[in-house]
């Protein structure tokens, strides 16, 4: 992730988990249970689906600038805006 793009999410969002491995992530998912930020499936660690493999927590939805959806981990299903 470029800085420009890491600008946009927020200078307070990150992944906590890739910040301190020392890794950058693509992008970025809120859980929607706890608030908990993690990187996607595509960064090299995938911590938000590590999230909720250890704490059961389905339902993230993106942080990326113009996307409006969500993700259930539990299900495998993408949840689209109504």
């Amino acid at each position: 992730m470029d800085d420009a793009a890491a600008a946009s999410v927020g200078a307070a969002r990150g992944c906590d988990g890739c910040a301190r491995a020392g890794t950058r992530w693509v992008h970025l998912r809120e859980c929607l249970t706890c608030g908990h930020v993690g990187c996607c499936d595509t960064s090299p660690l995938g911590h938000a689906r590590a999230h909720f493999a250890a704490h059961g927590h389905p339902v993230v939805r993106s942080l990326e600038p113009g996307d409006g959806w969500g993700w259930c981990f539990h299900d495998e299903v993408l949840l689209l805006p109504s």
